[in-house]
């Protein structure tokens, strides 16, 4: 399911777009090794220009031409280059649009670092889940009921779990690897257990909690006078992906944000945005590469978190 880095066989949408400029494309990346500096910065600036129509051509060239070790550097980075310049205008369309779908965002930043991944097989497997689980909920079930079977589906038959051992890898918040994996972080797990129950029609919507992220099951009935609602925040209970599903309430909130010493605020009882839960996947993956030091991809996590600020 994992896509490598540089790939013959894309399976992004702009492989699709008709290839005009084969022959001028072609003719630029003969000239990729030129040693003048000034030559090579036009030519690479050309190749941009082009943008996914060139990255074809571009891994073509490393099996047609017999070039040394800066033709390749060049080509890797370039191809590098039009990947994450594809991935920016992505994130701003999504970022426009007014229906900010979550799995089309956590695909998108997925193929930041796995510009070849397979859509389809990660929509499959979702698919799967959602079917497993569906084919074992009656509407004749409570609400407590419904979810208690979707747990015993999600974490015991498909065996989703936090992973406590390699907790800040930055696998844990890209969707395939979590998919494969079966291993993620509570906001990756979060993501994934809200995308299948919203289609599962379950109220189930992320809240963005200091220091951790939950769950929380909407009180659909009371959501237009939610502040006459036993619960002022319009929320029946939260769940806790990351510890298999568990079930809590607004108390359990107030005394989790009291051992951290935080400010109790309205925004941490309620369902956040898709822009906000974009954002902290990002912050995840930042500091995940930070941990590992490495300098270029927090610069362009960041900014691909500029883009969403």
């Amino acid at each position: 399911m994992v896509g490598s880095l540089f790939t013959t066989h894309y399976q992004l949408p702009y492989l699709r777009c008709r290839m005009s400029g084969s022959n001028q494309i072609k003719a630029l990346i003969r000239l990729v090794e030129d040693p003048d500096e000034l030559v090579f910065a036009h030519v690479r600036d050309k190749l941009l220009d082009y943008g996914p129509e060139a990255i074809p051509f571009l891994e073509l060239s490393w099996e047609d031409y017999e070039m040394g070790i800066l033709f390749q550097k060049r080509i890797e980075d370039i191809i590098h280059d039009i990947q994450f310049q594809y991935i920016k205008d992505c994130l701003i369309d999504w970022r426009e649009k007014d229906d900010k779908d979550l799995l089309e965002g956590a695909l998108l930043l997925a193929r930041f670092q796995y510009p070849g991944l397979n859509e389809d097989e990660i929509r499959a497997d979702l698919a799967k889940i959602r079917q497993d689980i569906w084919l074992e909920i009656s509407q004749k079930n409570t609400i407590l009921e419904k979810i208690r079977i979707f747990n015993k589906v999600f974490f015991g038959e498909h065996g989703f779990r936090g992973n406590t051992e390699n907790y800040h890898s930055p696998l844990n918040s890209y969707l395939n690897t979590v998919l494969e994996m079966r291993r993620g972080n509570p906001l990756s797990l979060s993501v994934i257990y809200s995308i299948i129950a919203q289609e599962l029609e379950l109220p189930i919507y992320g809240v963005n909690l200091p220091n951790h992220f939950i769950l929380a099951y909407l009180d659909k009935e009371n959501l237009a006078r939610y502040q006459e609602s036993p619960n002022k925040y319009g929320v029946l209970f939260y769940i806790n992906p990351f510890s298999k599903g568990s079930l809590f309430d607004e108390n359990d909130i107030h005394a989790f944000l009291k051992n951290y010493n935080i400010p109790a605020q309205r925004e941490y009882f309620e369902p956040c945005s898709n822009t906000s839960i974009l954002r902290r996947m990002l912050n995840n993956l930042i500091t995940a590469f930070q941990e590992v030091g490495n300098a270029q991809k927090i610069a362009e996590l960041k900014e691909l978190r500029e883009i969403l600020a």
